[in-house]
């Protein structure tokens, strides 16, 4: 150890480097979590941990082959959720979390994942769907950085041994200076104490860095494949993000009734919608609603309506340009002041259509068996099955917003007709309308029984509530015969009630020709061939 020391003085100035280390209060711990966060987001991390059993299972199965992997899942959470997520600088973290911290920056800084952060920022289970269908990927990542994992793990354990040491030399100084005499002379043990002491914090402290280097070097060589990872991830996890939001939307689910659903109703409502009968026709479904939106803001009262000729009168929205051009014209102003007060003045003509509509909209949906097979009435794989049904949820939007009742029959053989209602002054629950979209009899086809319970839904609504003047649309792919008795109460049904009949001929359907059946059910009858266009009937969302 070279010569022996015997002075304090000589002994201070070799230990004091680690004097000050060993006699400061232990600093405060490192960070375990990434990205910064208040009370109230882990809170929301608790909750959400709390209620989503796969996001516990994952957590679970991830710890059994990795450390700190919840702290991981967490970070991965609040990336998605937080609005403006912060990420603690590297110094900050504990060392056996620098793999996750090397996760969570490939996380923000990757193009992907403000398209995914768009979808989930403040919605709790929208960011644990994220971390679900980052999991695989997470896997990967763990797997691959393995190396620099346990590269973390030993510059931590090398770190604390170096603390440590720090700490012995001062313990050893400070016998040392209760053991000098009055000259500041040192007992040959306690130097060597002290000798000793600074030696293994030295070799400690070589030690840590050296570790600490390999850990860097081990996490420097795992970047790459960790941000090709995460890019991949994130992209999948935004489009399953997207997905089932627009899933939500198609079928009219509003947020507010999300946010009141827990992570176990959500995902089941998801599946049941993605899994259901129209699953697959989500994009026809949200099309039909967009379109009768579109039509419902374009229909306003005493709307000009479709343009037929030119007619004569005193309005001036209508007038046709060249008789405006005769007020350009000093001599000809007087003339046109003529034909004003004659009402002689050329007019745009047009066909107006005002909704007259005020009882029950009723939709009576054909669920024979020729609606759901696949080329019969179906065109680019849309059934028509799915058009009648799109076409009916889109029908019952335009009874929510005219605050009138809706009811969805659906029929298919005489014994088979179920009636779903939804009155005008309650809420429209989710399930039940999935259950209407869902339900099919594949049966043959009847007329008489779902247009009969149409019409006592009518009478009972004018009976109790006073509402005439109802609508029902019937949309059917096939033909049926009707007794001459019921054809001649459905006809005094329709005086006494004054509800108005729209049919809809789905496909090659012999039901348009003139003097058929539906033809003399109906007052407006038509046939539909292309099922991937819902504006073939986007003038019943400006009738009813």
């Amino acid at each position: 150890m070279g010569r022996t020391l015997s002075k304090l003085k000589d002994l201070a100035a070799r230990a004091r480097k680690w004097l000050g280390l060993g006699s400061a209060p232990p600093a405060p711990p490192k960070a375990t979590s990434a990205v910064v966060a208040d009370r109230f987001d882990s809170m929301a991390w608790r909750e959400m941990y709390d209620q989503a059993e796969p996001l516990r299972e994952l957590a679970e199965d991830l710890n059994e082959q990795y450390d700190h992997t919840t702290d991981l899942l967490r970070d991965v959470f609040l990336c998605a959720y937080k609005v403006a997520p912060q990420v603690r600088g590297r110094q900050e973290m504990d060392p056996s979390r620098l793999v996750n911290h090397q996760v969570i920056t490939a996380t923000i800084t990757s193009p992907e994942f403000e398209e995914l952060h768009r979808e989930t920022a403040g919605d709790p289970y929208a960011a644990a769907m994220a971390v679900l269908a980052q999991a695989a990927a997470l896997r990967r990542i763990l797997e691959q950085s393995r190396q620099a994992r346990e590269a973390a793990q030993q510059a931590k354990a090398a770190q604390e041994s170096a603390e440590e040491t720090a700490r012995t030399v001062s313990v050893a100084f400070q016998r040392a200076t209760e053991a000098a005499g009055d000259g500041g002379t040192v007992p040959t043990a306690e130097t060597n104490a002290v000798g000793q002491a600074i030696s293994q914090a030295e070799e400690a402290e070589q030690e840590a860095q050296q570790a600490a280097e390999r850990a860097r070097q081990a996490l420097a060589a795992a970047a790459p494949a960790t941000r090709t990872a995460v890019r991949a991830a994130l992209a999948q996890a935004a489009d399953t993000a997207r997905k089932e939001q627009s899933l939500m939307r198609a079928w009219g689910v509003e947020p507010g009734q999300l946010d009141r659903m827990s992570f176990e109703e959500r995902a089941a409502l998801a599946e049941r919608l993605r899994s259901g009968r129209l699953g697959r026709f989500a994009e026809l479904i949200g099309r039909f609603r967009q379109m009768a939106f579109g039509e419902r803001a374009r229909k306003v009262e005493r709307a000009p309506g479709e343009l037929v000729g030119i007619t004569l009168g005193d309005d001036l929205t209508r007038v046709v340009p060249s008789e405006i051009a005769q007020l350009g014209t000093p001599a000809l102003r007087a003339v046109f002041a003529a034909k004003f007060a004659e009402a002689r003045l050329m007019l745009y003509d047009s066909r107006g259509e005002a909704p007259t509509g005020q009882g029950a909209i009723i939709v009576c949906v054909d669920c024979s068996f020729s609606m759901a097979v696949p080329g019969s009435g179906s065109a680019d794989g849309i059934t028509a099955e799915a058009w009648a049904k799109a076409c009916a949820l889109a029908l019952l939007d335009q009874a929510r917003q005219a605050k009138r009742d809706f009811v969805g029959i659906l029929f298919s053989s005489r014994e088979q007709v179920s009636v779903h209602s939804f009155p005008a002054s309650g809420p429209v629950p989710i399930g039940q309308v999935i259950d209407f979209a869902e339900d099919f009899f594949g049966g043959g086809t009847d007329f008489e029984a779902p247009l009969s319970t149409a019409v006592d839904v009518l009478e009972t609504e004018f009976n109790e509530e006073g509402r005439p003047r109802g609508d029902i649309v019937f949309i059917t792919d096939g033909e049926c015969r009707v007794s001459e008795e019921w054809m001649r109460r459905w006809h005094e049904a329709k005086d006494q009630l004054g509800y108005r009949t729209f049919g809809i001929a789905v496909g090659n359907s012999p039901a348009t020709a003139p003097g058929s059946v539906l033809d003399s059910l109906c007052d407006n009858l038509r046939n539909l061939r292309d099922l991937t266009d819902p504006r073939a009937v986007a003038d019943l969302f400006r009738l009813i």
